[in-house]
């Protein structure tokens, strides 16, 4: 898998670039997942700062912290950078209270990409839940943009949440679903008043729909317990190892291995991933 880091770039990796909010999105009911698109100072930065999907960066509050973020938007989509976050600590509690105009600072791109020429020519299932549609959406985007469309062929997304007030991206949902060459599965957990759509948990959804392993790459990101039985079941419908690909975020820190916080065994997840294939996790420690 590719690895493409600021650390190729001669810069020093510690030092973050100056970037605005420009623009801040409320992506869930309860208001615990924002959607933030910022700006660069330096438009020359853009020039440095070049990344794929899969790949996160460090985004920092001046003041407060910084915290490893995957990056959400699509390379494809020029001139902004966006990162969905979910409130959930200090420094991510600081970012949800900081308004259009704040000045944070954003270092990377770290870590390593899907393996996105890998994948050309092949069907791609998508499969997310909750707030792990964000790192899949920036590979969403690239795959469906006009200059990559053809590169690849039929496109699945499975995605569901506990509720449809925690389903993210919603609007961006609308378009995929009206696609002609997309097929579209949106799940939540429970039944709930007024909502139309499937009813059932990822996995079992992922189950009923049974998409075919031949010539297909599934991609999965979500919840832990989420990502475990969504392996079992993809396993059970006679996906390889191989044809499985994840993105772990577990533990990261400082994002250029060196605090060893995320490391499993003798791979950082940070430096090695944080993008895997299944086949690489079943020869890690099981303790992920």
């Amino acid at each position: 898998m590719g690895q493409a880091t600021i650390r190729d770039t001669g810069v020093n990796p510690y030092v973050p670039y100056l970037a605005m909010i420009t623009q801040i999105t409320r992506e869930t009911e309860a208001n615990d997942v924002k959607t933030f698109r910022v700006e660069f100072r330096d438009p020359s930065a853009w020039e440095r700062f070049r990344y794929m999907p899969g790949q996160f960066a460090e985004v920092s509050v001046f003041g407060v912290g910084e915290a490893p973020i995957s990056i959400t938007s699509s390379p494809t989509q020029r001139g902004y950078l966006e990162f969905s976050v979910k409130k959930i600590g200090r420094v991510t509690t600081a970012l949800h209270y900081s308004p259009e105009g704040t000045i944070i600072g954003v270092r990377g791109p770290y870590g390593n990409t899907f393996p996105v020429a890998d994948m050309q020519g092949k069907d791609i299932i998508f499969i997310g839940g909750g707030i792990g549609l964000a790192p899949l959406r920036s590979l969403i985007n690239y795959v469906l943009s006009d200059e990559h469309r053809g590169e690849f062929g039929q496109v699945r997304i499975i995605y569901g949440a506990r509720s449809s007030g925690d389903l993210v991206f919603k609007a961006e949902l609308e378009r995929w679903g009206a696609r002609a060459d997309i097929d579209q599965v949106v799940t939540i957990d429970r039944p709930e008043e007024g909502w139309t759509g499937r009813v059932g948990f990822v996995p079992a959804v992922l189950k009923e729909v049974a998409p075919r392993p031949d010539g297909a790459v599934a991609v999965t990101c979500g919840p832990p317990i989420m990502i475990k039985f969504v392996l079992s079941t993809l396993t059970e419908l006679g996906f390889a190892p191989e044809q499985v690909v994840t993105t772990l975020e577990m533990r990261m820190k400082c994002g250029v291995g060196k605090c060893g916080r995320c490391n499993i065994g003798s791979k950082y997840v940070c430096r090695d991933g944080p993008v895997f294939t299944y086949r690489q996790l079943l020869d890690m420690p099981q303790e992920y």
